[in-house]
């Protein structure tokens, strides 16, 4: 390649041939359309809580291993992690550091019906979640994007006036006739 002259070099100043800023693209891409994320903020705030979490435990790794702080800080870190449902096991920090994106979108709600046989497809799910079809506990959820902990997934079911619990109760033969009223 030829030696640039002064004024391309002034134009390719702050520009890096090596890395594209679009290369990270393809990546979110693929995850929104596998989670069927429709906003790509939410992806973008999963990726940053991923960072601060990573951060933390870093940071925590540099404490002395027999720190009290350490001991209590990485316990509760890991706790709260593991009632999340982004973790399985609470064994140490390093699982804490290698978290990803991906586990907050599998903790999404339309992705844990699925997972729980209550819609066949994430789209479904997310049409499900947006007619107002869902509750947890006694809330009725309308927003794809709420985050659902390993507690609050017993208590997903569908909404009292819902058509699709309504057809899943006929078909299993337990639809109430005091219901239909």
């Amino acid at each position: 390649m030829r030696q640039l002259k002064h004024h391309e070099q002034k134009l390719l100043r702050k520009v890096s041939l090596y890395s594209w800023k679009g290369d990270e693209n393809i990546k979110v891409s693929k995850i929104l359309r596998r989670y069927h994320i429709q906003n790509r903020e939410d992806y973008v705030a999963y990726n940053r809580l991923c960072g601060m979490v990573t951060k933390l435990a870093s940071k925590l790794k540099t404490l002395k291993a027999d720190d009290p702080f350490r001991i209590a800080m990485t316990d509760q870190l890991l706790q709260k992690l593991h009632d999340m449902g982004l973790l399985t096991t609470m064994k140490s920090l390093q699982k804490a550091e290698e978290i990803t994106s991906s586990a907050f979108c599998r903790r999404r709600i339309a992705v844990v019906m699925v997972r729980m046989k209550m819609a066949e497809t994430l789209r479904s799910a997310v049409t499900f979640v947006e007619q107002g079809q869902v509750r947890v506990g006694p809330n009725v959820v309308t927003d794809p994007a709420f985050l659902v902990t390993k507690q609050m997934e017993d208590f997903l079911t569908w909404v009292d006036s819902s058509k699709v619990k309504r057809a899943v109760q006929t078909y299993n033969d337990k639809l109430d006739d005091f219901d239909l009223l």
